[in-house]
């Protein structure tokens, strides 16, 4: 069985506002990286997402970008299982793959989803899948409440 999951949302707002509001380091870090993002999620770019909230520089290696319609990127594991006492291959670091789309629903919504796969058949990696998969969903709901609302539903959430 394949480690993979989706989530979706319906965003009240053009696809181009909702694609840039992922894409432009300033708008993501108003919302979800609060801590800062490097830059831009440009096609062949290494770019570092930053959390207040969960201290440390996350390295996102940004694999396609197709303007208002699709951004695919590779990110890390921790790898902190593998410096544990009797730490196996499969408990290296490895990465997994996110998948954004971004579709028009109408002129003024979006229907964004996320994807995320290459867990290896681990229970630390189901674990781990789980909570990636409940942080993308607490991710589109802080990009709806931005862009739709103006706020910042991360501050002082954690």
């Amino acid at each position: 069985m394949e480690l993979a999951f989706k989530v979706t949302a319906k965003i009240q707002r053009p696809v181009h506002d909702v694609f840039q509001a992922v894409y432009d380091p300033k708008k993501l870090s108003a919302y979800f990286t609060t801590a800062g993002a490097s830059g831009p999620l440009d096609e062949g770019k290494t770019v570092y997402w930053d959390f207040a909230d969960y201290p440390g520089k996350f390295p996102v290696f940004v694999r396609q970008v197709v303007p208002d319609n699709l951004i695919t990127f590779e990110w890390g594991t921790t790898g902190e299982e593998s410096q544990q006492p009797n730490a196996t291959p499969a408990d290296a670091p490895h990465n997994t793959r996110v998948e954004m789309t971004f579709a028009p629903i109408d002129a003024d919504s979006t229907l964004v989803t996320i994807s995320e796969s290459g867990w290896r058949e681990t229970p630390k990696d189901l674990k781990s899948s789980y909570g990636n998969c409940h942080g993308w969903t607490q991710m589109s709901c802080c990009l709806k409440a931005f862009l739709e609302y103006g706020i910042n539903l991360r501050k002082g959430f954690y």
